[in-house]
């Protein structure tokens, strides 16, 4: 005879986790405060002018949905983090109405349009972004030299990829990579730099150009949060140690992109295959901002693993096409809205099977 079982039904969720919207937007925009401090110490006060504008026009437009629809989304952090990302996306010295015009484009169009958090197709801070990019071309590439170079007239207005983009149209192939390219032709390096790199070359028996320093710390010309790889590398830890990120999107996406640069980045400079400097590439532009913080946002990406590396790889291809043949020195930002576009594609064709259900068929 068996024994009767008394269970408690409930309505699902069945199971709850501690995470919340807000704990992992704050934790976000604290993983981030290091690398956009540095920003503002590298570029001044001007730096930290554009971030407010970015995230006071960011709030202030959740805040008008929020009265529209009845909601109340002010405090779960999303709005001040979409804010926060896309001033790290603007250029230190940028007329201020850029910075505003992506934020209310970012919040209005790209988010609310589509039913607020969680029903935008694409991640709201590269669409303000680009949308901006494209509006006011001009003013999203004009760049001011961190306070290092503060003597240096010459390339004031040149980003290392910018400076390369330019450099090689008439190119003939006289370097070996380009941090070569760049020493040959005058770009400026930190005095920190050229003593880094000779104690590498000394201790190992190298003879690596200079560059590769200014680029991990920061001490280059870019947009406001994306100069320090190590800053936003650091961040990063605490978000894989609070798995608020997992590693397939980045890990997918920075392999991708380094194997085709170590296959064809050599071309360009009259070298052969599998003879790309990966890791110039890696710590140039905002490869590293765009990886870990922006590729990964739950709501753009992939529900499955399979999809996430699928993800992941495709941004990393779009990235390498776009910044070695494109016309433009980046491609992280159309990258990741472009494979954004093809998520609900690859969540079709990657699902889960539910166990015991032949598909279009019914139950077995």
């Amino acid at each position: 005879m068996s024994e009767k079982l008394n269970l408690l039904v409930e309505s699902s969720p069945q199971i709850h986790h501690y995470e919340s919207t807000a704990s992992i937007m704050w934790s976000v925009v604290l993983c981030l405060l290091p690398a956009g401090i540095w920003g503002i110490w590298l570029f001044g006060t001007k730096a930290l002018v554009v971030l407010v504008a970015s995230i006071v026009a960011s709030v202030l437009s959740e805040a008008l949905m929020n009265y529209v629809f009845k909601k109340n989304t002010i405090l779960d952090g999303s709005a001040f983090l979409t804010g926060l990302l896309i001033g790290y996306n603007m250029p230190p010295a940028v007329p201020l109405y850029v910075p505003v015009m992506a934020s209310v484009f970012a919040i209005l169009v790209v988010k609310w349009a589509f039913g607020g958090l969680g029903g935008n197709f694409m991640n709201p801070a590269l669409a303000g972004r680009v949308f901006v990019f494209f509006s006011w071309t001009h003013q999203m590439t004009t760049w001011t030299m961190p306070k290092f170079f503060q003597a240096v007239d010459t390339v004031s207005s040149a980003t290392p990829l910018g400076f390369l983009k330019t450099g090689l149209i008439d190119y003939k192939g006289a370097a070996h990579g380009p941090a070569q390219f760049l020493m040959q032709n005058g770009y400026p390096h930190t005095a920190m730099d050229g003593r880094f790199t000779q104690w590498i070359n000394n201790l190992f028996g190298t003879h690596l150009s200079g560059g590769y320093y200014d680029l991990f710390m920061g001490n280059i010309p870019g947009s406001i949060g994306e100069v320090s790889a190590l800053l936003l590398l650091l961040g990063t830890v605490y978000l894989f140690v609070r798995k608020i990120i997992t590693w397939e999107i980045p890990v997918s996406y920075l392999l991708t992109f380094g194997l085709f640069v170590w296959i064809f980045g050599g071309k360009r400079y009259g070298l052969s295959f599998f003879q790309g400097d990966v890791l110039f590439h890696l710590l140039s532009g905002g490869l590293i901002l765009g990886a870990f913080f922006m590729a990964t946002d739950m709501v753009t990406s992939p529900l499955t693993r399979k999809g996430m590396i699928i993800f992941g790889a495709g941004t990393g291809l779009l990235t390498f096409i776009i910044r070695f043949y494109g016309s433009f020195p980046e491609g992280v930002s159309l990258s990741i809205i472009l494979m954004n576009i093809t998520v609900p594609l690859i969540d079709k064709y990657t699902k889960t099977k539910r166990f015991g259900v032949i598909e279009n068929k019914g139950h077995v």
